[in-house]
């Protein structure tokens, strides 16, 4: 008779797949990594055949196990709704609950989604969250996080992309800095100025050249990888910078030079697996993103109160 497959070594194949590393899947199922390789071994010992090879320091499913991959999902599927059933009356909405790696822009992820994120912990105790606000393109196809925020639309694999919001970016000065230095009236008065700006070689979005379309300083006194580095050198009073406004609003001792001219728009996008549709987890923080986000639209146009258009 053939022997039954264990369901713990299919769920740790699910999570090793999602995660795309044994620490990431370690974390998901609060084991150590090394009971993961172990459950992995065992399932591939048991299948005949490897279900992941590693490239680039990435655990990708084989062909064998994409095959195996929907199969597990829905089983995983199941199992949540048979525990969902077997819930006392009493804990009927259990709420979301695992792990869910949440990937954003550092200025985005850090001033408007860290705090809403981590209240969102409070309201389900069975929820954990990964902010990674990183200035570097995070890839959900490396299941690098489970949700991406990203400036570019993505255009390869299979992903749920959705429209985030539009925001708005300004030229800023410091007004002490501003008052030392001549009047600014029109671009051609911006070569009298200092300039704050990202690394070139670095920058990890090509939406983010936005200095260019109105001067191209012959050299920069400071130039960061960071947008908060480049806020802080800002209010230093080193010299202007193209900053957004959901930053340099709420700062009094900054103010827009240009307003009119020196506006950029741009686009938060967000996206997940297709394989995420289904998970509980991250189709919630999916949805709770989406509506932070949206109470915050005239913050993200630069619209708040202390505004100074």
């Amino acid at each position: 008779m053939m022997q039954a497959m264990d369901w713990n070594h299919l769920r740790f194949f699910a999570a090793l797949a999602r995660a795309g590393s044994l620490a990431g899947a370690a974390r998901l199922l609060e084991v150590e990594h090394t009971t993961v390789s172990r459950r992995i071994q065992a399932l591939e010992q048991r299948m005949g055949q490897a279900l992941f090879v590693r490239q680039g320091g990435v655990y990708r499913p084989t062909q064998a196990g994409e095959q195996l991959l929907p199969a597990v999902q829905a089983m995983e599927k199941a199992v949540r709704g048979v525990e969902q059933i077997a819930l006392p009356s009493g804990n009927a909405e259990a709420g979301p609950a695992g792990l869910v790696r949440v990937g954003a822009t550092e200025g985005l992820g850090t001033q408007l989604l860290a705090q809403p994120l981590a209240q969102l912990t409070l309201q389900h105790p069975q929820l954990s969250i990964d902010l990674l606000a990183l200035p570097r393109l995070l890839h959900l196809s490396r299941r690098e996080a489970d949700i991406v925020i990203s400036l570019e639309r993505p255009k390869r694999g299979t992903v749920i992309v959705s429209k985030l919001a539009d925001y708005h970016l300004y030229l800023y000065g410091e007004r002490q800095y501003l008052a030392r230095r001549p009047l600014v009236a029109s671009s051609e008065d911006l070569r009298h100025h200092r300039f704050i700006h990202y690394v070139d070689d670095l920058l990890f979005s090509k939406e983010l050249q936005l200095l260019a379309q109105l001067h191209k300083p012959s050299r920069f006194v400071f130039r960061s990888t960071s947008i908060a580095a480049q806020y802080e050198a800002v209010r230093a009073g080193a010299g202007l910078a193209v900053l957004p406004a959901f930053i340099a609003e709420r700062d009094p001792t900054l103010t827009r030079v240009l307003p009119q001219q020196a506006r950029f728009t741009r686009t938060f996008w967000m996206s997940m697996p297709q394989e995420a549709r289904g998970q509980a987890a991250i189709e919630a923080v999916w949805r709770f993103l989406k509506e932070v986000v949206r109470e915050r639209q005239g913050v993200l146009l630069g619209q708040s109160q202390n505004s100074r258009a």
